[in-house]
């Protein structure tokens, strides 16, 4: 099932989503359908949030779909280190047509549990430590908004508003 992907103003993005307590043949369903409408949406990362879900759950596959053994689930990831700096631009499926430079660690380390449960950690570089931080600040109600400078962030949101007043959002 594709998911239709939330956009910047429904409420669900900007809370703190609930933990995930149950580990069963749904959550594996429903991890499946987040990466296939990822994929659609040509993403590399998709959080329960971005789909309406207010669950701590996100899906990342920086291959875009081309190595399956890329895919990786995390359920109720929490970034545990962060080492040096990159400031590449980054974009949104939840803030479709607008994209910014956000700062963010070069390396990271994430513990999480897998779709049956069992933790893990793993270490990012690169673009897959940028998917950790981006789809783990969506779990906690952040948006890439808020991680650029005042001004680019109100341009954005200015237009956002027009988009909507006229329909188009």
């Amino acid at each position: 099932m594709i998911y239709k992907i939330v956009k910047y103003g429904a409420p669900v993005l900007e809370k703190i989503s609930k933990r995930v307590t149950v580990f069963d043949a749904e959550l594996k369903k429903l991890t499946e359908d987040m990466f296939e409408s990822m994929y659609v949406a040509q993403g590399v990362g998709l959080a329960a949030p971005q789909i309406g879900m207010a669950l701590h759950l996100a899906v990342i596959d920086v291959s875009v779909g081309k190595n399956p053994e890329a895919k990786i689930v995390l359920a109720n990831p929490d970034i545990i280190y962060v080492e040096g700096e990159q400031r590449e631009e980054e974009g949104c499926l939840s803030v479709p047509g607008f994209r910014g430079n956000v700062l963010r660690p070069r390396f990271v380390t994430v513990r999480a549990q897998d779709v049956t449960g069992k933790s893990f950690e793993m270490r990012g570089e690169g673009l897959l430590a940028r998917a950790f931080c981006h789809e783990t600040d969506h779990l906690n109600g952040v948006l890439f908004l808020q991680h650029l400078g005042i001004l680019k962030r109100d341009l954005i949101k200015r237009k956002i508003r027009k988009l909507a007043k006229a329909g188009d959002w």
